[in-house]
């Protein structure tokens, strides 16, 4: 994959000359090209059909009530009635905010069983191409492997390259939940790697979530690795603007005013997900306590104090990370401003000693993933600063030990 994600070593030039040619490209071609969405048939042949279903002899809520209002709707039917929907619309329920998590892990269950049958008849549709058939056979064998009674999927969408979320921890009864959120090229077949296995979404949460429990071992905690939004594809002109980080914004806001309980919320942004998350901090939910950003091309403003955000804002880059080659501004709408880490921008800058260059925030061990799991159990004291100073920990607490059973 070429990406900001896992692209090799850039420089300065080459970036200035992507993003010359981007200029090229909306001068003889206007905005059109980034109109290119791909549609969600599935899912909105299944929201259509709840939106004009019944149970009971009574009209189902909108699909997009609040969650309060589809909460208090689930809490008063039965469990054959619950049952009855998840397998009548499976995704519907199952990308539905306010659905009972455990619900969604069901209805997702099943969506994902008949995503799995479409494309094994699509393994052997002679009217695909050979990588046709074989991108088919890769969809079914991950959609299998995502069916498996231990995993919790909290969204999921096969309509296009797909969107993905899942869970790891008891999402109900956690103290503190942490959401990874990552970076461009991420799609169904990426969403977890057997190889660098921690630059994709799941290995990610999965690292997170170990390190979390090392740190803290009495906080409860749940980690979500949220690929469940649109990604750019590769350096271009959606990674060069915000369009996939607006849209990604709504996303993310819907997700976290959505999850059950009260506990804080830390976010975990990679790479162009630290745009996204830019983008939404200002329209983010007050239980949102921190968002960390690691190897950021930008957030989109000049200073942390324009995010309009009462949460910590933390930045870390490996200083092998290529990342820093880019150029750090924003001209018409093109790159996505003042880098993170530096000084004048204001965030709390932490170390990411040992990190894997722009991939490897995430590896076990790393000062990196260790910070974000002090992060995000709260033992602000204990997080390691980038220069060896307590800058970084400047006016906090820890908050860790009020949560802990």
């Amino acid at each position: 994959m070429t990406s900001f994600d896992t692209s090799p070593q850039l420089n300065v030039w080459r970036a200035l000359l992507a993003l010359a040619v981007v200029f090229v490209m909306l001068a003889t071609t206007g905005w059109t090209a980034l109109r290119n969405h791909r549609s969600a048939a599935p899912l909105q042949a299944s929201l259509s059909s709840w939106e004009h279903g019944s149970i009971a002899g009574h009209r189902l809520p909108a699909a997009d009530s609040s969650p309060t209002r589809l909460a208090r709707f689930f809490a008063s039917l039965t469990d054959e009635q619950r049952g009855s929907l998840v397998h009548r619309y499976p995704l519907a329920v199952g990308n539905m905010n306010g659905a009972p998590v455990e619900l969604r892990y069901r209805a997702n269950r099943v969506a994902l069983g008949e995503a799995r049958e479409v494309e094994r008849k699509r393994m052997h549709d002679e009217r695909l191409t050979l990588d046709g058939q074989r991108e088919a056979g890769r969809r079914m064998h991950r959609f299998e492997a995502m069916m498996r009674a231990d995993r919790h999927i909290l969204a999921f969408d096969p309509e296009g390259s797909g969107r993905a979320a899942e869970v790891f921890g008891d999402l109900a009864k956690a103290e503190r939940i942490s959401v990874v959120v990552p970076g461009v090229d991420t799609d169904l077949l990426t969403f977890q790697r057997t190889n660098r296995r921690y630059s994709a979404p799941v290995g990610m949460a999965q690292s997170l979530y170990e390190a979390e429990r090392t740190v803290s071992p009495s906080t409860r905690t749940a980690v979500i690795a949220w690929a469940d939004y649109t990604t750019p594809n590769g350096l271009g002109i959606d990674s060069a603007t915000a369009m996939r980080a607006e849209s990604g914004a709504v996303r993310l806001n819907a997700l976290v005013r959505a999850l059950p309980g009260g506990s804080p919320i830390s976010l975990f942004c990679h790479s162009y997900g630290s745009v996204l998350c830019g983008v939404a901090a200002r329209t983010l939910p007050g239980r949102v306590a921190d968002i960390a950003v690691a190897g950021s091309p930008g957030m989109r403003v000049a200073k942390a104090s324009q995010l309009r955000t009462s949460a910590h804002v933390w930045a870390m880059r490996d200083a092998d990370d290529w990342v820093q080659d880019v150029p750090y501004m924003e001209v018409g709408g093109l790159g996505h401003g003042e880098d993170p880490v530096s000084s004048v921008f204001g965030a709390r800058v932490i170390s990411a000693r040992e990190a894997k260059g722009h991939g490897g925030y995430f590896e076990p061990g790393t000062d990196s993933v260790l910070n974000f799991a002090e992060i995000g159990v709260g033992a602000y004291g204990s997080v390691r600063c980038a220069d060896d100073a307590e800058a970084c920990r400047a006016g906090l607490s820890d908050t860790a030990s009020a949560g802990r059973a």
